[in-house]
Order: structure tokens, then sequence, then C-alpha cells
């Protein structure tokens, strides 16, 4: 375009700078119901902003997700779609990724959802670098078991095979696309597995340095029983919450039964997962099994009366309050895991720290630690009274857990760092 004149100069700069905010020439594709399936059958990766147009971090997010399709069609012209999908005019699209808040944006790869949704930094470098990095070969190939061992040190997924180009390898790699959040993935091609590969045949084992090695028994060609395998080796069953995952596992909506555990003690961890897979796994529908770094999340140990100095805790986060499993040693006695659950489910924690154990039984008070409580004077009943819960005394100089609020359980301390207000427009409280 010519400019004439410094006043026009001006204009078309302006211009320019508007064109570039708002995205124009830049447009993500608009998906609905009839184009969608197509367009997620047809490419390897497709990245969604879920939005409603009234919806003020939607519009903030709008002119970004413009420019980062533009950006990404030339790096990527036939292999991934940047789209977006207006939740008010589509529905039944929006219900089918289960879209609770606005924006919302979730990745598609071979047609599937991914269990994990992008919560990052809502910016043009950061979802470009998004995509490239899941762009990327999910597979490491090592050259000897030596450099395997070397770097398989997590959970771990690992090929051995005798050709790159063949179908069991290309089914390989399309799970490591699909579970690359949750597992790393290893091949080794030719000689360099001839010592693990069974009868000749190619293996695929699962490795993890606090459980036994699982092999793969059946057709290594067959991508959904593959699928399914891996699911259940590398989304194991007992999770670690961090910083990075609590927001995506509150928004599950499940209570917490949670091990808080120092970072160097390796072994009540390893006995809590036992326990749950041995005793509660049926549970799983009901409730998220979880371990913390006790000393990272000392804030909610606080408020449970407790300190690093107490760990091993377990306890239950209702989301509404929180409860404390009696004594961590306590997790050996039969089905006493089973009645923490029972207890909450049917109200009884609660009802148990306003009035004291149900006159069926006596309990050990799954509540913060309290004092005894004092011996009734002959011939007088219980008063009924609320049971309030007291820190433990403390060695001097060492620090105090916030204090909570004795007429109550100690109130939730995970329901805060779900999804927040000040990134998202919530359609409902899950939680």
């Amino acid at each position: 375009m010519t400019c004439p004149s410094a006043r026009i100069i001006v204009f078309c700069t302006l211009t320019v700078f508007l064109r570039q905010l708002r995205g124009v020439g830049a447009e993500a594709t608009e998906l609905t119901s009839d184009n969608y399936d197509s367009l997620a059958s047809s490419h390897s990766l497709v990245f969604i902003n879920f939005y409603a147009e009234w919806c003020r971090f939607s519009q903030m997010l709008m002119p970004i997700w413009n420019q980062v399709a533009d950006q990404l069609k030339q790096e990527y012209p036939e292999g991934v779609v940047i789209g977006k999908v207006n939740c008010e005019m589509q529905g039944p699209l929006a219900q089918q990724f289960s879209v609770t808040k606005y924006p919302t944006m979730k990745l598609v790869r071979n047609s599937r959802i991914a269990r994990k949704e992008y919560r990052g930094q809502r910016s043009v470098e950061a979802l470009t670098s998004f995509v490239r990095q899941q762009m990327a070969d999910p597979v490491q190939k090592f050259e000897s078991l030596f450099d395997l061992k070397s770097k398989a040190t997590k959970r771990s997924v690992i090929g051995y095979f005798q050709d790159e180009s063949s179908n069991e390898y290309s089914t390989f790699k399309a799970l490591a696309g699909e579970l690359r959040d949750h597992c790393q993935f290893f091949a080794g091609f030719g000689t360099v597995g001839d010592s693990e590969r069974q009868d000749g045949h190619d293996t695929i084992i699962y490795r993890d340095p606090l459980s036994e090695e699982l092999s793969y028994t059946g057709d290594t060609t067959d991508l959904e029983s593959l699928r399914q395998w891996g699911l259940s080796s590398c989304i194991p069953l007992v999770r670690e919450i961090t910083f990075e995952n609590a927001e995506e596992l509150t928004e599950e909506g499940l209570p917490f039964l949670l091990l808080f555990h120092a970072a160097d003690d390796t072994n009540s961890p390893r006995i809590f997962k036992e326990k749950v897979e041995q005793e509660i796994r049926h549970e799983k529908d009901s409730v998220n099994f979880l371990v913390a770094d006790g000393h990272k999340f000392a804030h909610p140990l606080g408020h449970l009366g407790k300190s690093s100095r107490d760990l091993p805790v377990l306890a239950i986060d209702s989301f509404r309050h929180m409860y404390l499993f009696p004594k961590f040693d306590d997790i050996h006695q039969p089905g006493r895991l089973q009645k923490f659950i029972s207890d909450l489910k049917s109200g009884k924690l609660h009802r148990e720290f306003h009035h004291g154990p149900d006159p069926e039984e006596p309990s050990q008070a799954t509540i913060p630690p309290q004092k005894a409580e004092e011996k009734q004077e002959p011939g007088k009943q219980g008063s009924g009274e609320a049971r309030r819960p007291q820190p433990r005394q403390r060695d001097s100089g060492e620090e105090r857990p916030p204090h909570y609020d004795q007429d109550s359980p100690p109130e939730s301390q995970f329901r805060k760092i779900r999804p927040s207000g000040n990134r998202y427009t919530l359609l409902r409280d899950e939680l």
C-alpha cells in the first residue's frame, strides 16, 4: 500500500497493528459438528480453543490464538489444525469434550482426545512451543542397553524391535504420542535388543523403578490392545500430586485420599500403593488416590494440625473439609482404609467430629489431633458437645501450624487450587 502523506502513513501503521491484534488474515479454523470428524481423522494433531464470545478471557485469548494458527500453519501446513469452537453455537461438540469453563484448550491426536488439557501460559510463544513439543518424536532411541539404563529413570515403556520401518514400531510410536505425558518411551533396533526379544519377536515392556517389570503379551500391531495395556501401566492407580498437576486433579471432582510423606521416604508410599491396590481399588471411580511431598505441601498439613515432623500423614480432602486417618500404621489393619472411605461417604466422619463416636462402636476419631476426652463425673452422661481439635504440643522453636476453625473440621485446602475465576469463566461449580 502506498501512503502519500505523513497522516496516511500513521493511518496505515495503525491499520496494520490493529489487523495483527485482531488476528485478521490469521484465523484459526472454525470447528463444527459437521467438519470436526473429518479434520481430526486427516490430521495428526488438532489443538482446539473452546470459547464463548461474551467471555472476557476468551476475548483476550482470541487474537493470540489466531496468531498461533497463522504461525503454525506455515511450520506444519499439513499435519496440524489450530481450531476453535464457539461453544454457544456448537453445544453438542463442547459437550463431547466435557467443557466446563471458558476458554478451555484441548488436544486431539490421531482422532483421540488427550487426557490432559493445556493449562500453560497464554502467549504466542508458549502455545507454539507446546505444539512443537507435541509434534516432536515421542520415542527416544537407544544404542545400547547401558545407554537405556542411564535414560530410563522414570516410568518407561521400552520396545525392542527388529526393524524401525515395521508395523510393530509404527503402532508403538502411535501409543507413545498418546501417552507421552505419562511415560517415557524408548526403542532399540536390530541387534541392540537381541537379548531382550522373546523368541526372536519384537518385545514391549513397562518398567517402573518402584514396581516389577511388566511385559506386553498381546499383538504388537493391535493399537487398541496396546493402548489399554499402556493406559493401565502408565497411568497408575496411585498418582503423585504436584503444583503442576494439582489444578487438573481438583477438576476431576473426586475426593482425595492423600498420603503426605517425606521426600526421601519411599517405604510409606510403597505400602500405601500396595494397600490401595489390594483393598480399595474398586473405589477408584469415586476417590483419587494420591501421594504428596509433605515438605512442599506443608500448608495443608498445617491446617490438619500437623507438620513435616509428623510424616507420613494420611488424610481425606473432600473439597469441603479435611479428615485425618488416625495413625499411618493403622493402614495394616484389614478393612481400615475401606472403613475410612465409607465413613466419608456416609457422613460419619463429619458427624463424629461434632458429636463424638457413634454409639454402636468406639471410634478412633478420624479428625485432627486433640486432647483426650476428659473423664466424665460419675453418674453424668456425656454432654454431646462438639469435639474440639487441638494441635499437639510442639517443641520450642518449632513452627506452629496455621490456626483452623475449631467448630468444624479443617476446611479443604485443595479446593482453593481448582481452576481460578481469574483465568476462566466457570460454567458451574463442579466441587
